[in-house]
C-alpha cells in the first residue's frame, strides 16, 4: 500500500461495512431527530430493517423508556458531551422488551461541525436471563418465585397441565389463583383454545346459570335470541370458576351433573349439548371444613378436587418480594413511560416487615400508588401509601439490611409453622439443616 493510499480517508461504503461487522447496534440522527444510518446489529436487535428506520424519528423506531425522559442522546445533543453505559430497554417488533446499555456522543465532521448524534447500544437479553437464573428466581407464565413452596408447585405444573383432570386452587385473596389457572391452561394441550374465567360469587344463581350454560330465545323476559354460555364459548378449552365456595347448593347440583355427564341444557332449552372443557376451580375458603359443616356438597368437592394446589400467602414467601417488585416496576414503566429503577433500601426493609394481608395484589397496588407520586429513579418511603408509611414509623428501615431482614422473617416464619422444629423448618425452606443452623447463628435469631 502506498503512502497516498494510507492517507486516503475511508469512504462511506467502507464505513458501512465496518459498522455492519460489529455486534453492537449503531445508529445516527440529524438535528431533527431523524435516523440517518442504521447498522445490521440494530436491525437484528429491533427487528426493523434499515430502509424502514432511516428517515424516521428515533423514538418511533426504538420505543425506549428513555424516550420520554432521561434520553442519553438528548443530553449529549444539549450538553455537547458523551454519555456511557446508560441502562434502558427498547420494544422490538414482537412487542418484547429488550434490556440494553447505550452510549452516545456527538457526530462531528472533519471540520469540527456537529452533524447530529450517534448512539451505540448492546442487547443484554442473554445477560439478564442468566442473572435471573443465577439468582434462583423461577418464572412460569406471569408468575415468578424463589420460594421452595412455589418451586415445588412449578415442578409438578407440567404433569398437572398434561393430565386434563379437574383442579382446585386454594389460597387467600390476592395470592394469584387466576394466574396459576392460566399457567395450567397455557401449558396444556388446550392452550390454543379459549380460557374463560367467571367469578361465581359475584352473580346470583339464575344469572350465573345463564352465563355458564347460555339460554334459548324466550327462556325469560328480554331473551329475544339464543345466547351461548361460557361452556359453549370455551369448547375444547378451560373454564376457571373463581370463588366456587360462594355458590348455592342448587347451583352445585347442576354443576355436578355437567361434570359427571359432560353435557348440559341451556336455560329454556330441550336438547342437551355436549361439553368438552377442563374445569379449574378456586376458592379463598377451606372447602374441607365447609364439606364437614355441610356448607358445600361433598360429591361436587370430590369432583373438582382431583388435583389440589395450595398457594402460600405472601407472608410465607417474603423472599419473592424483590422478584415481584421488579416485575411490577417493569410492567408499569412500560405502561406509564417512566424509568423507575427500583426501591430504596428503606422501602424494601419496610416491605419485609409488613404482613401483606392482601398478598400479591396488595403489593402490586402499593407499587402502583408509588408510581403516581415517584418522579425519580427509586421509590422511597415518601411515595408509599400513608397507612403503610405510618405503620413503618419514622426512620423505618434505616440502618437495616433488607436482605438480612428478609432472611430473618423467612426463618422465623418457617420455625413458627413447624413449632420450632429446625429440621422441619429446613425442609420447609428447601435448604440443608446445617445451612439453616448457620443462618440462625449469623442473623442472631433467638429461638
Amino acid at each position: 500500500m502506498s503512502q497516498n493510499d494510507r492517507n486516503t480517508p475511508l469512504n462511506i461504503d467502507t464505513t458501512k461495512i465496518i459498522l455492519d461487522s460489529i455486534s453492537d447496534g449503531v445508529f445516527t440522527i440529524d438535528y431533527n431527530w431523524k435516523i440517518t444510518s442504521f447498522n445490521r446489529a440494530a436491525e437484528e436487535i429491533t427487528g426493523i430493517c434499515r430502509q424502514d428506520a432511516i428517515g424516521c424519528h428515533c423514538w418511533d423506531v426504538f420505543r425506549s423508556n428513555m424516550c420520554e425522559q432521561g434520553c442519553a442522546l438528548k443530553k449529549t445533543m444539549d450538553q455537547g458531551k458523551p454519555f456511557v453505559s446508560s441502562s434502558a430497554y427498547i420494544i422490538n417488533t414482537q412487542q418484547k422488551k429488550i434490556p440494553i446499555t447505550a452510549s452516545t456522543s456527538l457526530l462531528i465532521d472533519k471540520n469540527g461541525e456537529v452533524l447530529g448524534g450517534v448512539e451505540t447500544f448492546r442487547d443484554h437479553s442473554v445477560v439478564e436471563a442468566l442473572r435471573k437464573e443465577l439468582t434462583g428466581g423461577v418464572r412460569v407464565g406471569d408468575m415468578v418465585s424463589n420460594s421452595s413452596a412455589m418451586k415445588n408447585i412449578f415442578n409438578i405444573l407440567p404433569q398437572i397441565a398434561e393430565s386434563d383432570s379437574s383442579v382446585l386452587i386454594e389460597g387467600e385473596t390476592g395470592t394469584g389463583k387466576e394466574l396459576m389457572a392460566r399457567a395450567i391452561h397455557n401449558t396444556s394441550h388446550r392452550k390454543d383454545c379459549p380460557f374463560v374465567a367467571i367469578n361465581c360469587g359475584a352473580l346470583p344463581d339464575t344469572l350465573l346459570e345463564s352465563e355458564l350454560f347460555g339460554y334459548k330465545k324466550g327462556a325469560f323476559t328480554h331473551a329475544v335470541k339464543d345466547k351461548p354460555g361460557h361452556f359453549a364459548l370455551a369448547d375444547n378449552g378451560t373454564i376457571f370458576l373463581d370463588e366456587i365456595a360462594d355458590t348455592s347448593p342448587a347451583f352445585q347440583v347442576r354443576l355436578l351433573r355437567v361434570l359427571q355427564e359432560r353435557e348440559y341444557t341451556p336455560l329454556g332449552g330441550i336438547a342437551k349439548e355436549q361439553s368438552n372443557v377442563r374445569i379449574i376451580a378456586a376458592t379463598n375458603k377451606n372447602l374441607t371444613t365447609m364439606v364437614e359443616n355441610k356448607e358445600f356438597r361433598q360429591d361436587l368437592y370430590y369432583r373438582i378436587n382431583v388435583i389440589k394446589i395450595s398457594l402460600p400467602p405472601l407472608r410465607h414467601r417474603m423472599e419473592d418480594i424483590p422478584y415481584l417488585v421488579d416485575q411490577f416496576i417493569s410492567r408499569l414503566n412500560l405502561r406509564r413511560n417512566k424509568m423507575i429503577q427500583g426501591l430504596s433500601p428503606e422501602v424494601l426493609a419496610a416491605f419485609m416487615a409488613h404482613d401483606f394481608p392482601g398478598n400479591i395484589r396488595e403489593l402490586e397496588n402499593i407499587i402502583e400508588h408509588a408510581f403516581v407520586l415517584c418522579a425519580k429513579e427509586f421509590i422511597t418511603m415518601a411515595h408509599l401509601p400513608p397507612s403503610l408509611a405510618a405503620k413503618s414509623g419514622p426512620g423505618a428501615g434505616e440502618n437495616k439490611n433488607p436482605v438480612a431482614a428478609a432472611q430473618t422473617k423467612m426463618i422465623t416464619d418457617a420455625l413458627k409453622r413447624n413449632n420450632n422444629n429446625r429440621n422441619a423448618a429446613a425442609r420447609d425452606l428447601g435448604i440443608h439443616k446445617s445451612t439453616l443452623f448457620r443462618r440462625i447463628k449469623k442473623l442472631g435469631i433467638q429461638l
